[in-house]
């Protein structure tokens, strides 16, 4: 991989980590459909070990807000949802694939910005857990879901509740993909170009969190994934 490619998917994978380190939400949604663009048989797990150390470091940085109540719930919908997106993984080409990212990436913004909110119940959360098992295995994406099930409780308890979510649904789907033969030395071997630019971003993020309530940010990321979503739709035709 040239030094330029290379260079947008350290840009891609900075951006998302400071977003997400502010919000809750956004790397898979800036990083994925960049990487994507990229080389689409780097994803989900180029995505799903960049996100392990990320969502490590929101979770414990905002320990006491977390919704373990919550967390517990989508885990069981999550487990459900993993094979599904194992599934999608092995079903599909590496155009097809393309195609799922970006359909997937448009359908997620667009739902995040139409679907009136909710409350997060027992249910919705175990409907949330399922939908992001699919989506996260077979693309890397799961946060739009989760965002919407959270939207409106407190920034703090979004952002952490969701980190431990991703954390521990990022590591069953990375689990199954390795136990599939889905995980390749090149995949992993990225991680350790951008690991660096993914720590920078999110310890960045430390300066605004505290004072930014979501919505705009939120707003600007999904704006984001929508054009990205078209551009790798376009390019999986």
């Amino acid at each position: 991989m040239n030094i330029t490619l290379l260079s947008l998917m350290a840009l891609a994978t900075f951006i998302g980590s400071f977003v997400q380190g502010a919000t809750g939400l956004g790397f898979a949604l800036i990083a994925a459909p960049a990487i994507g663009l990229i080389d689409p048989r780097l994803l989900p797990v180029l995505i799903l070990v960049l996100m392990i150390p990320l969502n490590s470091f929101v979770a414990l940085r905002e320990w006491s807000a977390i919704d373990f109540r919550g967390v517990s719930w989508v885990m069981v919908g999550r487990v459900v949802g993993t094979a599904g997106g194992l599934w999608v993984l092995v079903s599909i080409s590496s155009s097809g694939l393309s195609l799922f990212v970006g359909l997937s990436t448009i359908a997620a913004a667009l739902a995040s910005l139409a679907v009136p909110a909710f409350e997060p119940s027992k249910k919705a959360l175990l409907a949330v857990g399922a939908i992001t098992g699919i989506t996260e295995t077979a693309t890397g994406i799961g946060g739009p879901p989760l965002a919407l099930a959270y939207q409106h409780r407190p920034a703090p308890e979004l952002r952490s509740t969701l980190a431990v979510c991703f954390l521990l649904g990022e590591i069953i789907s990375l689990a199954l993909l390795a136990a599939s033969d889905k995980v390749e030395w090149k995949q992993i071997q990225l991680t350790f170009y951008l690991m660096p630019v993914m720590a920078l971003g999110v310890l960045l993020s430390t300066r605004v969190h505290g004072g930014l309530n979501g919505p705009l940010v939120r707003k600007f990321v999904l704006g984001f994934a929508l054009v990205s979503g078209i551009a790798i739709v376009v390019r999986g035709l």
